[in-house]
């Protein structure tokens, strides 16, 4: 009986013990979070435009919530970033609706249009690629934000110097400026982004850049050198990509630990601030703690190096797989899909992009002996044709 009280009392002991532990976590991780609120929002100036930014701004492009834009400002982010395409234009449509009561004052907003022509494998603009085009698909877009002047407008995924120096898109963002549909005026880029920034200086028209970046990027020196050299002409930076994927496997099984990516890309001052997308409130919370904090931890800088030995579904978009393909397909293009598909869980998007592409059907059924080689030892050859099964699935079942 004596031992059976005395187990009884261990029993409570630890376990009022092992409460008060819970407590005292708990209670720590609480301390934590409001020392970290109240620590100041880290701002910078985007290039020569004045405008001052949090270094963690929202990429809306997957949200279908209206209160996680709220929550959002909230959080002190106020720049959102969609585009013209983005969810066939309800993104657009959300957004506006969102912040259609607001103070016009409190937020800004960058979309992004795309070219009507251009070559996915090339990079190169078409005779359809026309200022009237162009600028006509940014009043639709006005209308869906309910705006009547976007804060930042951008020619979407530019890939080279000729098309960021192509006259008629020259022509449309000036008159965008000159009609007052756009404050200031930039370009994005996935691919080739050092001679795609170096371009962009040299046009002296463009205001900002766009641009991938991110700790997994083989010539990640070449963008930081580009990167530093537009911050000095006065272009403001934005960084995208920044998770490289957010998984190193299809399966979903690695996660790759995207604040330490994140602030890794924000330690760079060159860098105004980025645009990570956020489609949750944990999400949200992780993203905007980095605005007020972008130290790595020792495991953050320990996830980062160790990041660097494992796969991943980040394609480099170095085209040097390209020639070796027989039926010239957009390979690039096609890894960003795999990866929407599989790292962000973004299907739609996905679809979208391979629409645009314009292929048949498993477009490498007919050829054999694949001679493509992917310089991070990618399956190319299955990648398409797992991705590009999505193409014909009704939309309904992709949301």
């Amino acid at each position: 009986m004596q031992k059976l009280e005395l187990n009884r009392r261990n029993f409570i002991r630890t376990t009022l013990i092992g409460g008060a532990g819970l407590l005292t976590a708990s209670s720590s991780f609480a301390n934590d979070e409001e020392k970290l609120k109240s620590r100041p929002i880290i701002k910078r100036k985007l290039g020569k435009t004045g405008l001052e930014l949090p270094i963690v701004s929202f990429g809306v492009m997957r949200v279908d919530s209206p209160a996680l834009i709220h929550a959002a400002l909230k959080e002190g982010i106020i720049h959102f970033d969609t585009a013209h395409g983005y969810q066939r234009g309800k993104n657009e449509e959300l957004l506006g609706e969102i912040l259609k009561d607001l103070p016009r004052n409190s937020f800004i907003i960058a979309t992004k249009v795309q070219p009507e022509e251009q070559d996915r494998t090339t990079g190169k603009l078409g005779a359809a690629s026309t200022s009237k085009a162009f600028l006509e698909k940014l009043d639709i877009s006005l209308k869906r934000l309910n705006l009547d002047c976007v804060d930042i407008l951008y020619v979407h995924a530019l890939s080279t110097r000729d098309a960021v120096l192509f006259p008629e898109m020259l022509e449309a963002v000036t008159q965008a400026k000159k009609t007052g549909k756009a404050k200031f005026v930039g370009v994005s880029t996935h691919r080739n982004e050092p001679e795609v920034i170096q371009a962009v200086i040299d046009s002296n028209i463009y205001d900002v850049v766009l641009t991938a970046i991110n700790y997994k990027q083989a010539h990640l020196a070449e963008v930081k050198k580009a990167i530093a050299a537009a911050a000095k002409a006065g272009i403001g930076v934005i960084a995208m990509k920044t998770m490289a994927g957010a998984f190193h496997d299809k399966e979903r099984t690695q996660p790759i630990n995207c604040k330490a990516a994140l602030k890794f890309v924000m330690q760079d001052e060159n860098i105004t601030t980025s645009i990570p997308g956020i489609i949750n409130f944990d999400q949200l919370t992780e993203n905007a703690s980095v605005n007020r904090d972008l130290t790595l931890t020792t495991k953050e800088q320990a996830d980062l190096i160790i990041d660097k030995s494992q796969g991943s579904l980040y394609c480099q978009q170095c085209n040097q797989c390209v020639p070796n393909c027989r039926k010239d397909l957009p390979i690039p293009e096609l890894m960003r899909a795999y990866m929407y598909t599989y790292g962000y869980r973004d299907v739609l998007n996905a679809q979208e992009l391979i629409a645009n592409l314009e292929l048949p059907d498993n477009p490498c059924e007919i050829c054999n002996n694949c001679k493509v080689e992917c310089t991070q030892n990618f399956q190319v050859r299955n990648r398409i044709a797992d991705v590009t099964r999505i193409k014909n699935v009704p939309e309904e079942f992709l949301i």
